[in-house]
């Protein structure tokens, strides 16, 4: 997305053929395996962005179950007018915070780490973490990159901040996966609630590490969100089907992090 004074625009990062062979070769350089030992597995309900929309009717299908969700803060965008409706504010990441839920990083200005420099990375990382301090939601531990795009100079220099940074090609956090550019599934489009259930299936099988993600939450969401009602079935059917439902911090912490 790019950042105007007025609204936040809808934006697209490199699909060109420089910018495939780059997402492709980056998955194998700058690793950090993790080790994962579970007797149960996990899954993680996050929100990218933070719309409005997930601090209310997300947290909502949340706490109505005892359970808290990880929110990927860009504090650039906060109260802005986007393609996913009203971004929430540093009030929202408060109220949020005091509930139990995770307030992570991703980035101030929504930053595409597939075309940063180091500097430019940190510097954007270093304004988010301020602005998440002046809210009062602690130092973030989690990280996204937004777009799930990173190449060389980013992932370098985020290397070790976080206890995890987040992409978004589909995964598990099992043995091996690397936390310095981690998997997770989209619960977004028309087959997102599918497509989750079925990684559901796989992380069930193998006792691993699901992290979900989304956008805004509504009965009538936009291409990035999903509905209110795939987002209750997704985490009742986690909860039957025995998974452990934790922050992403939370699941770090279990796997050693």
């Amino acid at each position: 997305m790019q950042i105007s004074m007025e609204k936040v625009d809808a934006y697209e990062p490199d699909r060109g053929l420089k910018g495939k062979l780059r997402r492709r070769l980056i998955r194998l350089a700058h690793r950090r395996p993790a080790k994962v030992r579970l007797e149960r597995p996990m899954v993680s309900f996050s929100f990218d962005d933070a719309p409005a929309t997930a601090c209310e009717a997300g947290a909502k299908v949340l706490e109505a179950r005892g359970l808290r969700g990880t929110y990927y803060f860009a504090a650039g965008l906060t109260g802005r007018e986007g393609p996913m409706g009203r971004f929430a504010t540093g009030e929202d990441a408060a109220r949020l915070h005091a509930a139990g839920h995770e307030i992570a990083c991703h980035t101030f200005s929504h930053l595409d780490c597939g075309q940063s420099s180091r500097d430019q990375t940190l510097a954007d990382v270093d304004r988010n973490g301020a602005a998440l301090a002046s809210w009062g939601t602690g130092v973030p531990v989690s990280f996204a990159y937004p777009y799930g795009d990173v190449a060389s100079p980013a992932k370098t220099a985020l290397a070790g901040r976080f206890k995890t940074l987040r992409a978004l090609h589909h995964g598990l956090i099992a043995d091996g996966a690397d936390l310095n550019q981690a998997p997770a599934v989209g619960i977004e489009g028309e087959d997102g609630e599918a497509v989750a259930l079925d990684w559901l299936d796989k992380a069930h099988a193998r006792k691993a590490w699901l992290i979900l993600y989304t956008h805004d939450v509504a009965l009538e969401p936009s291409p990035w969100g999903c509905t209110t009602g795939a987002l209750e079935r997704l985490v009742d059917g986690a909860i039957l089907a025995g998974f452990d439902v934790v922050t992403v911090a939370e699941g770090a912490r279990r796997i050693g992090l």
